[in-house]
C-alpha cells in the first residue's frame, strides 16, 4: 500500500456464489483526504466496489484493504462504525427526531450526551440545519434535499476517517444537486475526509471529486482527471466523453 493511501483495492474479483463475476482484477486506490469518484453505467459494479470497502461484500479474489489492513482482517461492526455512509434513499429513522438521527453513531459509539449534542449541534448547522429549527422535527416534514442534508451529517456525526457515496444526490431536482454537491465539496474539504462517492454522471464526478475511476464490465476501464478520461483510448472513456456536456463542469 503506497504511503498516504486510506482504501486500496489489489486486483479484485468478486463474483457471488454461482453467478458471473461483477468485478474483475480492479485496483485503485484512494490517499488520505482525497475524493476519489467511482463512475461507470449502470451494472458495472460501482455499487459492489463501494460495498466491498466497508465489509457488506467480501472478495472473491484479491483485497481490499482500509488503512493497510484487508477487511476480512476487521471486525465488521468496527469498520463499518469508523466508515460513513450516504446512499441515495438517505434511510433516516422515520420514528426518530433529526438532532436523533444525526447522533444515532455517536450513541453507539458511547458517547456521553452532552459531547453528543454539541456535536450534532455542529453538524447540523455546517449542513445549514440548525438544532435550534430542525433538530426536533421528524424525517417527514423535511424536504428531500434536506433529508440528504440530515444523511450527510449522520454519516460525518462520529468523524470518521473514511466516507462512502452512493448516489446521494440523484433523487434530487437539480438545483438542489448543484446545491448539495457545492455543500459536499466544501464541507468534505473543510473536514479533510477521505471519500469514496459513486455516480453514473460523470459531471457531478467532475465537480465533487479530485480524481476519477472508470469502471466498464467490472473492469477499470480508466482513472485519472477528466483530461485524462477525455484523452483515454479505452472506448469506454470515450463514450463518456462523448456524453458530457462540457458547459455543465
Amino acid at each position: 500500500m503506497s504511503a498516504g493511501a486510506a482504501l486500496r483495492f489489489e486486483d479484485v474479483t468478486y463474483r457471488p456464489a454461482g453467478g458471473p463475476a461483477v468485478l474483475a482484477g480492479v485496483s485503485f486506490e484512494v490517499r488520505a483526504g482525497e475524493c476519489v469518484a467511482l463512475v461507470g453505467r449502470s451494472g458495472c459494479g460501482k455499487t459492489t466496489a463501494l460495498r466491498l470497502v466497508n465489509a457488506l461484500l467480501l472478495p472473491s479474489a484479491g483485497a481490499v484493504r482500509v488503512d493497510g489492513r484487508a477487511t476480512t482482517e476487521w471486525d465488521p461492526i468496527r469498520l463499518r462504525r469508523r466508515t460513513g455512509y450516504v446512499i441515495q434513499e438517505v434511510g433516516l429513522f422515520p420514528h426518530r427526531t433529526v438532532a436523533e438521527n444525526v447522533g444515532i453513531v455517536c450513541a453507539l459509539e458511547g458517547w456521553e450526551a452532552a459531547r453528543r449534542a454539541r456535536r450534532v449541534d455542529e453538524l447540523l448547522a455546517l449542513v445549514g440545519l440548525p438544532a435550534s429549527e430542525f433538530g426536533h422535527r421528524h424525517p417527514h416534514q423535511l424536504s428531500g434535499g434536506q433529508r440528504q442534508r440530515v444523511g450527510l451529517a449522520r454519516a460525518l456525526a462520529a468523524e470518521p476517517p473514511l466516507l462512502l457515496l452512493d448516489e446521494p444526490f440523484g433523487a434530487l431536482d437539480a438545483i438542489t444537486r448543484r446545491e448539495l454537491q457545492d455543500e459536499f465539496v466544501r464541507l468534505r474539504r473543510t473536514l479533510g475526509t477521505t471519500a469514496l462517492f459513486v455516480t453514473h454522471d460523470l459531471a457531478e464526478a467532475a465537480r465533487v471529486a479530485d480524481r476519477l475511476v472508470l469502471l466498464a464490465g467490472g473492469r477499470l476501464a480508466a482513472s485519472g482527471s477528466l483530461a485524462d478520461l477525455r484523452g483515454s483510448a479505452h472506448p469506454e472513456a470515450q463514450a463518456f466523453a462523448r456524453a458530457l456536456d462540457p458547459a455543465g463542469c
